[in-house]
């Protein structure tokens, strides 16, 4: 009678083990092809993560609540155009996970102040803060490339600090 019972307690370990396990982590691995560039097509709403010409990764994101246009101005709700880099990483976001951009370049500084206004910052890729889910395909963020969540992790663990971003319009 000893022996079904120790078998079972035996299965129940073995089984158990190969379960996967439950992180319950937003922080991802990612062993492939290194991301060597972003691009990002603003008047499709898609975002690639290229491996020099191949497509790692294809996204669908909002943008800045007037994203037409190049960002100029704080407050403009424009997402910028041009090319920039990856410079920061935000493990802590309000938006789950945030890749910061350069923005502004020394043109759009000068351009702002020519003008007596402040060319904006804190421009990201992110994913969304926990009490807000906006619909799908609309426009919401005040200059950022937003992606879900689970998006968001992914983009995260694929790229490094230093890779290029195009935005087109």
């Amino acid at each position: 009678m000893r022996i079904p019972g120790l078998l079972m307690a035996g299965l129940v370990l073995i089984l158990t083990a190969c379960s996967p396990p439950e992180s319950g982590t937003k922080f991802r691995t990612y062993h492939g092809p290194d991301v060597t560039k972003i691009l990002v097509f603003k008047n499709r709403r898609v975002m690639m993560l290229m491996h020099h010409d191949q497509v790692l990764e294809r996204y669908d994101v909002e943008l800045g609540f007037t994203a037409l246009g190049h960002k100029r101005f704080e407050g403009d709700g424009k997402t910028p155009e041009g090319k920039y880099h990856i410079d920061r990483r935000n493990p802590r976001s309000a938006f789950h996970l945030s890749l910061g951009i350069s923005y502004p370049k020394a043109a759009d500084r000068a351009f702002a102040k020519k003008h007596g206004r402040s060319p904006g910052g804190d421009i990201f890729i992110h994913g969304r803060p926990d009490r807000f889910t906006p619909r799908r395909g609309a426009d919401w963020t005040a200059g950022c490339i937003a992606v879900t969540n689970e998006e968001m992790e992914r983009i995260y663990a694929m790229v490094k600090i230093g890779t290029e971003i195009t935005i087109k319009p």
